[in-house]
């Protein structure tokens, strides 16, 4: 049973739309203690950068992840780490590889199906407390785009190096769904937002290594999809958008999950979809628990104050849910 009391949005905020904006334009004011920049090796050319808060005694370790487009900055990142934080965890906010400010030191793009970072990652914290002793366990947390990596990663991870729980957050591990769902008109602002900041990453990118990519196609793209199925597809292994999403997507995969696993999802998500496929391998897999709530958003649920709760509800469940499986001694 958990301990977090159920999530009541304020009236004013039981909109999907409504408690996504709020929750992304609302100031956290959140000051962590400083963070220490840990570069850790995933391929030739591609150097991951986490930035790292490591507590003076041994305790279990946090690793998080952020959606598309984000950084190890975002809100959800940094409100989920002041928590843990104050558990008594280590806590690594994970930037997706050339995202942030590691984007200097990769040589190639990312995509939603990059799980093998994030194995490289935790295999990095857990190989520092075999060496030091300081870690006494491994959790992932993961957010939107980042909630399919974590989940594709524990799916993927031979037994002896899975975390020992994992939470995804309004996870997009129906890619092809989600894709068709971003480009209804409702949620064109969302669209353009990613769409315009995918350019121009692609675009800063492609400074870097001149002739590499085929700019001229950027100025067509009207969808995620369409950049999708031009850019991050051939460039990084697929054939196109369709074997993309299939490939990426953590819903293939999700059988295969065999270590304590929570799902956040709101049903008012205004891009996220979770099929009718996926909820059912959820719910026939002992290991995964597939928490749904009418309102919340997409990476929102801000809960109202009048319990005296915390207005992050996500963020605490998921911390929560974590100590249960990883407790701080």
């Amino acid at each position: 049973m958990s301990a977090v009391s159920p999530f009541a949005p304020p009236f004013w905020l039981r909109s999907g739309h409504a408690n996504t904006v709020y929750s992304f334009l609302r100031p956290r004011g959140i000051r962590l203690p400083e963070a220490h920049a840990d570069w850790i090796s995933a391929a030739p050319g591609v150097d991951i950068l986490v930035r790292s808060h490591w507590q003076a005694y041994p305790a279990p370790a946090l690793v998080l992840v952020h959606g598309l487009e984000g950084t190890s900055e975002a809100g959800y990142m940094l409100t989920t780490a002041a928590l843990a934080l104050a558990r008594g965890w280590h806590v690594l906010r994970m930037n997706v590889r050339g995202c942030g400010d590691s984007e200097p030191r990769c040589d190639t793009l990312y995509n939603s199906g990059k799980s093998e970072d994030v194995a490289r990652v935790l295999e990095w914290v857990a190989s520092r407390g075999i060496r030091t002793g300081m870690v006494t366990g491994v959790a992932l947390g993961g957010f939107s785009m980042g909630g399919n990596l974590a989940l594709k990663c524990a799916a993927e991870l031979h037994p002896e190096a899975r975390p020992r729980a994992v939470v995804a957050v309004s996870p997009c591990l129906d890619l092809a769904a989600c894709a068709r769902a971003l480009h209804r008109k409702v949620n064109y602002f969302y669209e353009q937002r990613f769409l315009r900041s995918l350019k121009q990453r692609l675009r800063r990118h492609a400074a870097r290594f001149p002739g590499r990519y085929p700019l001229e196609k950027l100025d067509g793209m009207r969808s995620v999809r369409d950049f999708d199925d031009a850019i991050t597809a051939p460039f990084t292994g697929y054939r196109d958008a369709d074997d993309y999403y299939a490939r990426a997507s953590a819903a293939r995969v999700l059988d295969d999950i065999q270590t304590p696993t929570l799902v956040l999802y709101a049903e008012d998500d205004p891009f996220i979809v979770i099929t009718p496929a996926s909820r059912a391998r959820m719910a026939a897999n002992p290991w995964m628990q597939f928490e749904t709530l009418p309102h919340g958003g997409h990476c929102a649920f801000i809960n109202s104050r009048r319990h005296g709760d915390s207005v992050y509800w996500a963020e605490t469940r998921l911390v929560e849910f974590l100590a249960e499986f990883c407790p701080a001694h």
